[in-house]
């Protein structure tokens, strides 16, 4: 500890073990309102960082999160191509503007400022990590429920900026099943521990191929350590996604955030929770208090049976209106159809077949944000 400390690191010269990794935070730019901030790291290049955050985004985005980017992998920035962002960022009174991908997701990346997204980036590291700082102070991000920063490979100078500049609240390490995985996972996480960033969890990518004839699963780059890795570290294992030739085509063409997948979805909500982000729901979902004069309603089934239900309220699924029904006298189920407006402001209730009712549930499932619902094995 240096001489009459203050404990003030910040306004220190001093370089003793005292100071405080990330006591060089900046303030964002002053339009800019960031709740929650993942980054995305590898110990080597070529595992898919720029894929995982693509699909933790959009995922995130699906889920009703204002969500951005910021791409900090400069010398290779293949977010916006990724997303068929190719606008050009422009300068406002607050600030740089982001672009905004279809699904929403804002994002600045190097490619958005330059001239020729094909011209290389032949720059010192310096320099690559002062201008990742300025992603963060200069760009008017605005509202942003959770922000992904997609970094470049290693430990170099760009994670050590981000990770001493902004207010990271954890990262996501991106592995491969191959003999470096150990190395890849203990160079990042030894990262992570020195800075005092938390590591949220493991995601191995390319774990394997699908046969595309008998569906055998094909371990192309060898039996997968991830497992082993993480009770070794005392770390989650938040997914595992396969080789799949849609991802490459639909990235190609700009279209990630059409690329759904379960491993992702599942990841995302782990990590949300790990990191108290506040639960979002779909603006489309109503009070209780509904807009209808009635409150109640009775639903008559074929055999007889009628069942008096209070009107939860209506949500979205696939552009589709659906309205949700909770029983009186059973709280472990929900009665999901689809509805039309009558002229006198009553409304009428539609059956729903089988996949279509199953897509509902799922959706008002994940809304509610209860796993345990029993309304996905209820076959009204």
């Amino acid at each position: 500890m240096a001489e009459n400390c203050d404990k003030d690191c910040a306004s220190c010269k001093e370089n003793c073990d005292e100071r405080d990794p990330r006591s060089f935070q900046v303030e964002g730019n002053e339009s800019s309102r960031v709740k929650k901030i993942i980054g995305v790291v590898s110990g080597k290049g070529g595992v898919g960082k720029s894929l995982i955050t693509a699909l933790m985004a959009s995922s995130a985005s699906r889920e009703g999160y204002s969500t951005a980017i910021l791409d900090a992998d400069v010398t290779g920035p293949s977010i916006p191509m990724m997303f068929g962002v190719h606008g050009k960022a422009s300068a406002t009174p607050l600030g740089i503007r982001p672009e905004v991908s279809g699904g929403g997701i804002k994002m600045m990346s190097l490619n958005l400022i330059m001239d020729n997204e094909t011209d290389p980036v032949i720059w010192r590291g310096p320099v690559i990590a002062g201008l990742v700082k300025q992603f963060w102070t200069d760009v008017a991000w605005g509202d942003v429920d959770i922000m992904f920063i997609d970094m470049p490979p290693g430990t170099g100078d760009v994670p050590l900026t981000v990770f001493q500049s902004l207010p990271v609240d954890g990262i996501i390490i991106v592995s491969t099943p191959q003999e470096l995985v150990g190395m890849i996972v203990q160079k990042a996480l030894n990262m992570a521990k020195t800075m005092g960033v938390p590591v949220l969890g493991l995601v191995e990518n390319m774990s394997w191929i699908e046969c595309p004839d008998c569906g055998k699963k094909i371990a192309l780059f060898g039996e997968s350590r991830i497992d082993r890795e993480a009770e070794k570290h005392g770390l989650k294992v938040l997914a595992k996604l396969p080789i799949r030739p849609e991802i490459a085509s639909h990235c190609d063409v700009g279209m990630v955030e059409s690329l759904i997948y379960n491993e992702i979805d599942v990841a995302f909500r782990q990590i949300a929770g790990a990191i108290g982000l506040e639960e979002k729901m779909n603006e489309e979902l109503l009070d209780e208090e509904y807009d209808y004069d009635e409150e109640y309603v009775t639903l008559s089934f074929d055999d007889g049976e009628e069942v008096e239900c209070e009107i939860y309220g209506v949500f979205t699924c696939e552009d589709k209106e659906y309205i949700a029904l909770l029983p009186v006298n059973d709280e472990d189920t929900v009665y999901i159809y689809g509805y039309s407006e009558t002229e006198d402001g009553d409304f009428d209730l539609i059956d729903l077949d089988d996949d279509e009712f199953e897509k509902a549930a799922d959706a008002l499932d994940k809304l509610l944000d209860e796993e345990d619902c029993d309304c996905c094995d209820d076959e009204e």
